[in-house]
């Protein structure tokens, strides 16, 4: 039996040994992660810059092309030296910090667009009161929760894997994750499991089923309202919903290959599953709404030509 505190690192087995293609490899890798911080960055940069867009719903935008950001930084650069390495190794500590940052970055996504979908039903449902109702100060309030709640939410995964006893050191996958070391302990992980599952009911279900519920009175308002209410919903809401069913999906492909046994798929098809939440989301993001939103995608334009309105 080997005790948490001895194991100073852990091995990742996932990764394919391309021999020279690893460089190759690498600029693509980076490429992508370029695009992702351009990308991510230019939106922030004109929400931040132009007061016309000094809205809630672009502020919560603001937060989410952010999270887009920190989630990125907490997988490519660790992705970017294990490409190059010879040897898949990381250090326990370096271990449970990229924990706690993918796990933000997936509770502050979640939450985000349950802000943002309750941003919409008041925008469509109470045109009148909207004003009144999303306040600046609300904006600042909602913001800090999804933020503080999904730190202190997360923290407790590092904080509950650290003192278990573990048999062995070798995760199969090209990151780490919280349940493939869980997997590792010979000590009880009662407590493990059952904020799991909590976790995942709450953050991940009880969100999805928020959201649903907020676009289904959307929808009843704007199938009974005229054809110009439902473009303007069909509009702003599109971009919202493509987001939560492209996020979601890569979830469940995460939570489908750390519960279940996916030895007879293959492994770069495994590696696909397992990254995809983390690499296609910060990249579909800024492109779903840059080019559905018409205020952000004239501004993006204006401000990549040099030009002002």
């Amino acid at each position: 039996m080997i005790n948490s505190t001895q194991v100073s690192h852990f091995v990742l087995v996932a990764f394919v040994n391309v021999g020279d293609f690893k460089y190759l490899l690498f600029i693509i890798v980076i490429s992508f992660y370029i695009l992702i911080i351009f990308s991510n960055l230019l939106l922030i940069v004109v929400i931040c810059m132009n007061r016309s867009l000094h809205e809630p719903m672009y502020m919560f935008l603001c937060s989410l092309f952010v999270n887009e950001l920190f989630g990125s930084s907490g997988l490519f650069p660790f992705l970017l030296t294990q490409i190059l390495s010879d040897i898949h190794t990381v250090s326990a500590s370096l271990c449970y910090l990229q924990i706690f940052c993918v796990y933000t970055y997936g509770g502050v996504q979640y939450f985000t667009l349950v802000v943002m979908s309750y941003d919409r039903y008041l925008a469509i449902c109470y045109p009148l009161q909207y004003n009144t109702r999303m306040t600046s100060r609300k904006v600042v309030i909602l913001t800090a929760f999804v933020w503080l709640y999904s730190v202190l939410e997360t923290v407790l995964m590092p904080s509950l894997i650290a003192p278990l006893q573990l048999c062995g050191n070798t995760i199969n996958k090209v990151y780490c994750d919280n349940y493939s070391i869980v997997k590792l302990a010979c000590s009880d992980t009662t407590a493990n499991n059952i904020h799991g599952l909590v976790y995942m009911f709450t953050i991940i279900f009880g969100l999805i089923i928020l959201i649903l519920y907020t676009y289904f009175r959307i929808l009843r308002v704007c199938f009974s309202g005229s054809k110009e209410t439902r473009q303007k919903a069909l509009s702003t809401c599109t971009p919202h919903i493509a987001s939560l069913l492209n996020f979601s999906f890569g979830c469940f492909f995460e939570i489908v290959q750390s519960r279940f046994d996916m030895s007879r798929v293959p492994n770069v098809l495994r590696i696909f599953l397992s990254l995809y939440w983390l690499t296609c989301q910060p990249f579909f993001n800024p492109i779903m709404y840059g080019m559905n939103m018409s205020k952000i995608r004239i501004l993006c334009k204006s401000l990549v030509s040099g030009k002002r309105r």
